[in-house]
């Protein structure tokens, strides 16, 4: 009785301090996500990395190569973070630490551009990609816990929602800037690695901000610290929750139809003229359109779950493509990077957060190492795979395999996996009748 005592007065004063010190948290949160989505987003729109890569060595191969190196240092790097992390009462030395080295690559990135050339600049360049993904991996699993620590699930898709908004409006204009500035007039010798040095700047403030402002509570459980095999030996565990299972199966089918996205650029610049000033643009589309949808994504997750928006990112993610496919005219690639914009925003709020819910709350580190995991491991071999595929086939096949899978994922997400928040709360009702019996 004494241990049950125990538990529950942590449990109470682990609540207490979670909603004592929300309102810092949340505008903590707020800020670091405005400031590192606002700088990532430049990273991950799927115009500059793929424009510069191209520039370097003008094969969609590379470009391919280029991407998936992002994604292939993020393979192992989640279950590293989360045995790193799972058994700490304070996550957030470990995240600084993480987030510190993940924003270096950013300005290997930079300098590479400024003082490296030819084939040593292409190697730089490739190097601190992998980099970049090894410490993104880890990144997600850390700043997730923090979140799921600090922001109730009733507020955690609405706080997404406004940060982004922000993040993405400043983004959305710093991303046009960018392309008809800084890579236009080839700012400082090299616009591109100009732009990855403000992209460095931003998300290094975003991390000061978080650091300064942020409390976080001691954790009134953690699972036992072990070493990462033996953490990767209990993943079948955790795949007995058959809903989780398959929203990683619909996870993977999604990040499989992702191939394509990296090469969207290069298929409009076979259609129309693009420079800078039209990478700007449908930069510009992309990230205006994630600004746009984050309010109505994380609306729609915290009224009725996540599974819902997810099914319609990757419904507009379908429907993008294929304007996409039968674009000719410039303002059709900006309604179709407008809505692949959307989509990423979709996903990328759905996937993260709906992980959070299945299971329990010392299972969060290893379900978002196992998701992370899964995706990235997808995610590395696709780009790889759609170079192949575009320099000896073309790009029309590249979108089709990329259809496929996303109507594979719409499929299994429909029909085998269930609302994890509406099964909480039926699990909930059905405790509370055994006691009333």
């Amino acid at each position: 009785m004494a241990g049950d005592e125990t538990a529950e007065a942590r449990e109470q004063a682990y609540s207490d301090f979670v909603e004592g010190n929300l309102k810092r948290n949340y505008i903590a949160h707020f800020t670091h996500g405005m400031l590192g989505m606002t700088g990532f987003r430049l990273i991950f729109a799927p115009t500059f990395v793929p424009a510069y890569l191209h520039m370097l060595t003008g094969s969609p191969i590379f470009v391919g190569i280029g991407q998936a190196l992002i994604q292939l240092g993020a393979i192992a790097s989640p279950v590293m973070g989360a045995a790193h992390i799972e058994h700490r009462r304070h996550v957030m030395p470990a995240a600084m630490t993480i987030g510190i080295l993940m924003r270096v690559q950013l300005l290997g990135l930079a300098l590479a551009g400024w003082f490296l050339t030819g084939s040593v600049l292409i190697a730089a360049t490739f190097f601190f990609l992998l980099l970049f993904g090894f410490f993104l991996g880890s990144q997600r699993v850390a700043f997730q816990v923090v979140l799921s620590k600090v922001i109730p699930i009733r507020m955690r898709g609405r706080l997404q929602a406004w940060r982004n908004i922000a993040g993405g409006a400043i983004a959305a204009g710093l991303s046009w800037w960018a392309g008809a500035h800084l890579i236009e007039n080839n700012a400082f010798g090299n616009g591109y690695a100009t732009t990855f040095m403000v992209a460095f700047v931003l998300t290094s403030l975003g991390l000061a901000a978080l650091w300064m402002f942020m409390r976080e509570p001691e954790s009134p459980t953690v699972k036992v610290q072990m070493g990462v095999m033996a953490r990767v030996r209990e993943f079948p565990q955790l795949l007995v929750n058959r809903d989780y299972r398959n929203f990683l199966i619909a996870q993977m089918m999604a990040t499989a139809g992702r191939i394509v996205i990296p090469f969207c650029i290069i298929y409009a610049g076979r259609k129309m003229e693009v420079d800078g000033a039209a990478i700007g643009l449908f930069s510009l589309a992309f990230l205006g359109a994630d600004t746009l949808t984050n309010l109505v994504w994380g609306t729609l997750g915290d009224r009725y779950g996540f599974r819902l928006t997810f099914i319609l990112t990757v419904a507009t993610w379908i429907v993008s493509l294929v304007v996409m496919i039968f674009a000719e005219q410039p303002w059709h690639f900006l309604v179709a990077f407008f809505g692949l914009g959307a989509a990423a925003s979709g996903y990328m709020m759905s996937s993260t957060t709906l992980v959070l819910e299945f299971g329990e709350r010392d299972d969060i580190p290893m379900r978002l190492a196992l998701s992370t995991t899964v995706e990235t491991t997808m995610a590395s071999l696709g780009p790889v795979l759609g170079g192949l595929i575009a320099s000896f086939f073309g790009l029309v096949p590249v979108f089709i395999i990329s259809l496929v899978s996303l109507v594979a994922a719409l499929v299994v997400l429909v029909s085998a996996v269930r609302e994890p928040r509406h099964l909480k709360a039926e699990s909930d009702a059905a405790v509370q009748r055994r006691i009333s019996q």
